[in-house]
């Protein structure tokens, strides 16, 4: 496993890590790899968003099963306020 040093870190960022490892009883760099992780995509998790893109691309694309014209949101909620 690699190893990150970090130098000229802000005194608030560094308290706000701090609280935030005390708070889950961490240390520091365990919060620090659990930022990046929520943080930075790895080479997978890209890959995996790019195939989510093209997936609802294309079901972006595909015709409706049933043809229109579809009652807008507000002629439905006027319908159901009616009855």
């Amino acid at each position: 496993m690699a190893t990150l040093y970090v130098e000229n870190v802000p005194d608030d960022l560094y308290a706000a890590l701090r609280k935030r490892a005390q708070e889950r009883n961490s240390s520091i760099s365990r919060e620090v790899i659990e930022v990046l992780r929520e943080t930075v995509p790895t080479a997978a998790e890209v890959k995996r968003r790019e195939e989510l893109l093209r997936r609802a691309l294309r079901m972006s694309r595909r015709k409706p099963l049933t043809p229109g014209p579809f009652p807008t949101a507000e002629e439905m909620i006027r319908e159901d306020r009616n009855r």
